[in-house]
């Protein structure tokens, strides 16, 4: 497999675990928007079962919006080609984890491999920035090595 072709794996892998995150709460921003619904119309100006239905809902929403604009910035990464040092939107092995350096979604499968999605405001990105393979870099008094990065 080209360096490419894994780095389209991985991101799409992402962009899969982010589009299920995108299902579940819109799934549930709208059971919440249902459930206001279906309680009826308001008993008193103080109905403290419809505000808590409408702030869940709003809360769904807001995880919906902020996964819609994950996916959307994970798709602009699929047009950009393979790096040849760590910069955002690379894919980063090292001899203890896989890093794409994109947005703050965590943890995620491509195949057998356990990945991680990381954002520019973490400290294992400022550690990797610039680095090449072959380069170490400590984080949490821990030596790691890059091993590739695409």
């Amino acid at each position: 497999m080209t360096r490419e072709e894994q780095r389209q794996k991985v991101i799409c892998s992402c962009i899969q675990q982010q589009e299920h995150i995108a299902d579940i709460a819109k799934q549930e921003m709208d059971s919440a928007q249902q459930q206001s619904n279906d309680y009826g119309a308001n008993v008193d100006r103080y109905d403290s079962y419809r505000t808590k239905m409408m702030r869940s809902r709003d809360m769904y929403a807001r995880q919906y919006s902020n996964a819609l604009a994950g996916i959307r910035c994970l798709q602009d990464l699929l047009k950009q080609p393979p790096f040849n040092t760590v910069e955002h939107g690379a894919c980063v092995v090292t001899d203890r984890q896989n890093f794409l350096l994109s947005i703050g979604a965590g943890k995620f499968m491509v195949g057998n491999q356990v990945w991680f999605a990381i954002s520019a405001q973490t400290p294992i990105y400022l550690a990797l920035k610039g680095k090449k393979e072959g380069d170490s870099f400590v984080i949490n008094g821990q030596l790691q090595t890059l091993k590739s990065v695409f």
